[in-house]
């Protein structure tokens, strides 16, 4: 997911920066989804389709992998690279349980500060409260997840998961594909996922089934680069026919509708726990077209001094500041009996702070760079969730 700039600290001039314009507004998205109650969050690719924000932040960090991982683990190189993806699994992790904390001390200040205990029974926090011993631990050991605060726990997984990716993927892009969709079916049909400590339930995103999305995304990738996307047009019509049908069906709300004939949920269900064939196809109709039209994919090539290319190059310090505006956003719907308008308010608000953060990132790397080139030295390569092609 990471790879270093140049010795500058300068994003390099070739930078592809389409992944970076996508990333940044599944981020946005995210972020606006996260503050439920307010106008902007019904105006989200969610109302429109199966598949929402997580589903294409997961498939294009899958591709920025690829990008940066794809062709490394060469023998030789195995351990270094290996070691390199454990570490940013251990930032994951870290990011994750901070986020946490963060979150609990949040909704626990609200509760304070407004006089508001119920506050500590939203987001799945009751469980820690009750029983502050069990829950701390099992906070910990990732067996107790608050609400909004579940993607990079199933990220962090997912990336120990990637030197076997990798070394399936030396061997055959197939095998691996087929492997991953293996563990995808198998984990759908009898439901295995991670479980949680404090209750019966299990994880609300499981890496299991969302490690497949996170494996086409890396395949994908890999392939494009070297031969591109076809431009198939029975491919386009099933795509953009499949888009269509499931925007009248979440618009018009037909859920009660039963074509399951017996088959397993995750093949004819919409579930997002494991991840159902529903909500994959949707992610990757969609993606598959803006792949193949050029007023789509073209549109996104936007220069490198463009706000969205910044957020999205700042990926996972950006989540965790939108995450942390999200709940803060949640506390003040909650006290304020969710008032749409001051919610929508603050969601821009929100928005135009991630933008602001993100500009922040790029001044801090320059004047880091800066500083050590008037001191003669090389500048400490600067991390960025795109890798350079």
């Amino acid at each position: 997911m990471t790879d270093r700039q140049g010795p500058t600290g300068v994003v390099p001039r070739q930078r592809d920066t389409r992944l970076d314009v996508f990333r940044a507004l599944a981020l946005l998205t995210i972020f606006v989804n996260h503050v439920p109650g307010q106008y902007l969050e019904h105006l989200t690719h969610k109302n429109f389709g199966f598949s929402d924000s997580a589903e294409a932040f997961v498939l294009i960090s899958g591709m920025s992998v690829g990008l940066a991982y794809g062709s490394r683990f060469a023998i030789g190189e195995r351990l270094a690279v290996t070691l390199r993806i454990l570490r940013r699994a251990l930032t994951l992790y870290v990011a994750h349980i901070m986020m946490s904390v963060i979150t609990f001390a949040i909704f626990a200040g609200g509760a304070l500060w407004f006089s508001r205990p119920d506050l500590l029974s939203e987001i799945n926090l009751r469980a820690v409260v009750d029983r502050t011993e069990q829950g701390v631990v099992s906070m910990v050991l990732l067996g107790h997840q608050f609400g909004y605060n579940n993607i990079l726990s199933m990220y962090a997984v997912v990336f120990l998961m990637l030197p076997g990716f990798l070394w399936l993927y030396q061997r055959s892009a197939y095998l691996l594909l087929a492997v991953s969709g293996t563990l995808w079916l198998c984990a759908g049909i009898w439901q295995i996922a991670p479980s949680n400590f404090l209750d019966d339930g299990y994880w609300f995103l499981n890496p299991l089934s969302w490690q497949f999305l996170f494996v086409i995304g890396f395949v994908g990738v890999l392939r494009a680069k070297k031969k591109g996307f076809s431009r198939n047009p029975v491919l386009m019509a099933l795509s953009a026919t499949y888009l269509a049908v499931s925007f009248v069906w979440v618009v018009f709300s037909w859920w009660n509708i039963d074509f399951s004939y017996g088959l397993p949920a995750v093949l004819t269900g919409f579930d997002k726990t494991f991840l159902s064939t529903t909500r994959l196809l949707h992610v990757l109709a969609g993606a598959y077209l803006l792949a193949v039209i050029p007023a789509l994919s073209n549109w996104a090539a936007l220069p490198l001094s463009h706000p969205l290319v910044a957020v999205g190059r700042h990926s996972l310090a950006v989540f965790i500041f939108g995450t942390i505006l999200a709940m803060v956003g949640q506390v003040m719907m909650f006290v304020t009996g969710k008032n749409p308008i001051l919610g929508t308010l603050y969601a821009i608000v929100g928005i135009a702070l991630h933008f602001a953060y993100a500009r922040y990132l790029d001044w801090q790397a320059a004047v880091i760079a800066q500083n050590a080139k008037r001191q003669g030295l090389k500048a400490l390569p600067v991390k960025s969730d795109t890798p350079k092609r």
